[in-house]
């Protein structure tokens, strides 16, 4: 592996890449060739969400790590394996590429893969900065119509984003003022969330580490940093990014809420003293333009509250939690009974409708615009923290202030 990795990167090209003729345009029970960038845990979980979905076939694997290479053959012993992306990209066999490199990556490999002619699957949250986001935004711009992008927000295809939906549409919430939304964890004493082990062969030899950095600071390898790259700022956007985004997706697609007008974050690393960056404990008010202020805490040392969501209205409250139900304010709604949510979630739900929306050439249920929004709440909140500041959204320039 180690020679074959010189002579690998020896040959390496170049302005890789450059746009392809588009690929044609396949029938409804047509097999979708896919391919991915980044076959690390989260990777592998939707390469095989992908597989069991009907008429797909994975062609190709692209990541930095020999070893997630390798693991990556026993899923699918015929797909080509490519340490650099921009080869997968140029690999005519693949159709589509699923994208679940680190934040500070999505970016680069967004827009290649666009340029590349190939539809992508974008894992959340779609952008790590502003910048960032109106690059991925433009270059979907330039394709829209011809290619079909799916943003990781997978609560958005669930069962429970029907039942929403449902009870919003039935008028019973009144004038709705705040979402009030909490995300919970907890783990054993000697293991950190997130944490994860320095292997022996994580070294130079077998990771690409300027691949790894992209436009992120210059700095010596340092697999701590490499394997865990959700502690620091140059490359993630702490458990804001992780899961503030998927509950603030659910409800901006529900309610069609727009970017914050103001945002303020207070919190600090209080738990795992053990380098990371990013917080541990945190907590989050976003004023939104709707007139609705959405909260959201987070804590990695208690899980008795969990995960959940509540949308507080004059008239009722919608409550998600593993269940959604409408429970009205007898205050306003005296004759009002309580709605349970019904619908089922299918299995794999959002990675089908990303492949059936390529199949017809139709918008996904998680678009580039719902992902551009959460996105800057999410960067937001972030910069909130970090400046230790309100800060502000400037509508008219695009930028936070």
């Amino acid at each position: 592996m180690m020679d074959s990795r010189r002579k690998f990167i020896g040959s390496v090209a170049t302005g890789l890449a450059g746009s392809l003729a588009p690929s044609q345009v396949l029938g409804a029970n047509e097999r979708i060739r896919l391919g991915i960038i980044g076959a690390g845990a989260r990777g592998m979980e939707i390469v095989r969400e992908a597989i069991a979905c009907p008429n797909t076939e994975f062609t190709a694997f692209a990541d930095v790590y020999t070893r997630r290479l390798e693991e990556a053959k026993q899923v699918a012993p015929n797909a080509k394996t490519y340490l650099d992306h921009r080869y997968l990209l140029d690999d005519k066999n693949v159709d589509a590429v699923l994208i679940a490199t680190p934040q500070h990556l999505h970016c680069e490999h967004f827009t290649a893969a666009l340029e590349a002619g190939k539809h992508v699957y974008q894992e959340k949250t779609m952008a790590f900065t502003v910048d960032h986001a109106k690059r991925m935004r433009a270059a979907y711009q330039k394709v829209a119509g011809k290619r079909t992008v799916q943003i990781g927000h997978q609560g958005v295809s669930s069962g429970t984003m029907a039942d929403a939906l449902s009870m919003i549409a039935s008028n019973k919430l009144g004038k709705l003022t705040m979402i009030e939304a909490h995300m919970f964890r907890n783990t054993p004493h000697n293991k950190p969330q997130w944490a994860r082990p320095v292997y022996p062969d994580m070294n130079p030899e077998n990771i690409l580490w300027n691949q790894f950095l992209g436009e992120a600071p210059k700095r010596d390898f340092d697999a701590n940093r490499y394997i865990n790259w959700r502690f620091f700022w140059d490359y993630s956007g702490g458990n804001f990014y992780e899961n503030m985004c998927h509950q603030l997706a659910f409800w901006y697609k529900a309610l069609n809420l727009q970017i914050p007008k103001s945002v303020t974050t207070t919190g600090g690393v209080y738990l795992w003293k053990d380098g990371r960056e990013v917080p541990d404990t945190m907590n989050v008010s976003m004023e939104h333009p709707e007139e609705i202020l959405f909260t959201w805490a987070s804590g990695f040392g208690n899980n008795q509250l969990g995960v959940a969501e509540h949308v507080l209205g004059t008239d009722a409250t919608i409550q998600k939690s593993q269940q959604i139900r409408l429970t009205p304010q007898k205050v306003n709604r005296p004759k009002d009974e309580e709605v349970l949510g019904q619908s089922r979630t299918e299995p794999r739900a959002h990675m089908q409708n990303f492949l059936d929306s390529i199949r017809a050439n139709k918008e996904p249920n998680c678009s580039v615009d719902l992902g551009f929004r959460v996105s800057i709440a999410c960067r937001m909140a972030v910069e909130s923290y970090r400046q230790q500041r309100q800060v502000k959204w400037d509508a008219a320039k695009e930028e936070i202030v």
